[in-house]
């Protein structure tokens, strides 16, 4: 199979579910009993993946700054694509943008893409503690469009401005793509992956096997396995990786005038998407913001 285009991106801004949406599927897909959280790389792959960069790069990799990381990401990807056969999932949270002349997620390896989106109120909060910053620091860095993630492998993520971010993959031309709100697979959670499974993979479900992956990836199932066996994938100074995983938990956490921030720099976007949230938001900031 000499055609590459087999990745279909799990694509997200950070903290908007995708560890989820890789768990529940591993679970439905994989046999029964062989799902293990610190073995999701055997299901699926993800961007930041050193070892395929290293492998592109010959050893010549280190990862020491962008340009490094640019100039191996497409042959990198080129060998994730080829990895497997047929089509299967990658991780990624990167934008799919073209930076410096280098096409992010390269259309030549790209199948499809499923992206989760969650309401930046929520998303905040839970970026401030992967981040080990504070929560007026992760809206800044939420708020900037150059905003680039680099971890201590030398591994970089150019995830830009949350509004960007949703804006690009929810109108990326040529891209055969899902878009799911973390929210409704919340309060929905079997009929959602249930019409993603049928509607988009074109996937006949199985209901039993669909609902012991979703009671297998409950919050609480992951968060005792985190608990249990420790999670690999979680970033260092982070005492929990799976520390809340509902929705509306920004009403705790966040002051009015940070709810204000972050609808006033995404209120197209939230418009769009997040109607029902926009008007709480307006409540919540007491009127201090347009509605």
């Amino acid at each position: 199979m000499n055609d590459l285009h087999r990745i279909i991106w799990l694509a997200s801004y950070p903290k908007s579910g995708n560890t989820w949406m890789r768990t529940l599927l591993a679970h439905y897909f994989m046999p029964k009993g062989s799902v293990d959280l610190n073995r999701l790389n055997e299901f699926t792959l993800g961007d930041v993946r050193r070892d395929f960069y290293v492998r592109a790069s010959r050893g010549k990799f280190h990862g020491e700054d962008l340009d490094d990381w640019l100039k191996y990401r497409v042959q990198a990807l080129r060998l994730m694509a080829a990895s497997k056969n047929g089509h299967h999932f990658v991780k990624t949270h990167c934008a799919p943008i073209v930076l410096y002349d280098t096409e992010l997620l390269p259309s030549e390896v790209t199948a499809a893409g499923i992206y989760i989106m969650r309401n930046p109120f929520d998303v905040a909060p839970s970026f401030a503690r992967h981040m080990s910053c504070d929560i007026d620091e992760a809206i800044e860095r939420m708020m900037n469009p150059s905003n680039v993630m680099h971890s201590t492998k030398g591994m970089y993520e150019a995830i830009g401005a949350w509004g960007d971010h949703v804006n690009s993959w929810t109108t990326v031309n040529g891209l055969s793509s899902y878009i799911i709100r973390y929210e409704d697979m919340l309060a929905k959670t079997g009929p959602t992956v249930r019409q993603l499974l049928e509607k988009f993979l074109k996937v006949k479900v199985d209901k039993p096997k669909l609902a012991h992956a979703i009671k297998a990836t409950s919050f609480e199932s992951l968060k005792k396995q985190e608990e249990e066996h420790g999670f690999r994938e979680r970033p260092e100074g982070m005492k929990s990786f799976f520390a809340k995983g509902k929705a509306g938990g920004w009403k705790e956490e966040l002051t009015p005038e940070q709810v204000g921030t972050l609808r006033e720099a995404f209120l197209p976007t939230l418009e769009k998407w997040y109607p029902e949230i926009l008007k709480e938001t307006a409540e919540f900031a007491g009127g201090k913001t347009k509605a």
